[in-house]
């Protein structure tokens, strides 16, 4: 029997070194992706722009912005009329932005295994890759 306890696993062994160079790559690439996202923004908006609602690519409310005219603030239900449309533009804008993030993200945050040189066997692999 062999000493290397990779050569059961065929192809001539396992390139650590390669792994963790590939690793770094995609680690760098999440990261870059990451701070576009925080660069992005995304509006939403609610009663024919009575209310919009912006928020980054990752989802922080950056600013809100309220249409003239439409609010006096003497009537309480004016108010929690008003307090109902910007939870719902931010829910748009979220939403937006979770979209944003998927489709940014979504190769690198995917939970995809790299390439690992035939350790899979070949087969359905499963969440675990195996």
């Amino acid at each position: 029997m062999s000493q290397n306890p990779f050569d059961a696993l065929g192809g001539g062994g396992f390139d650590m070194n390669a792994l963790l160079q590939q690793a770094q790559q995609m680690q760098e690439q999440l990261q870059s992706a990451q701070q576009r996202l925080t660069e992005t923004t995304v509006d939403g908006t609610v009663a024919g722009g009575a209310v919009t609602v912006r928020v980054n690519g990752v989802g922080e409310l950056v600013g809100v912005e309220i249409k003239s005219g439409g609010f006096d603030g003497s009537d309480p239900d004016d108010l929690s009329d008003l307090g109902d449309m910007i939870v719902a533009a931010y829910r748009d804008a979220k939403a937006q932005a979770d979209a944003l993030a998927a489709e940014s993200l979504g190769p690198l945050a995917g939970g995809g295994m790299p390439d690992l040189g035939g350790l899979s066997g070949g087969g359905p692999a499963g969440q675990l890759g195996f």
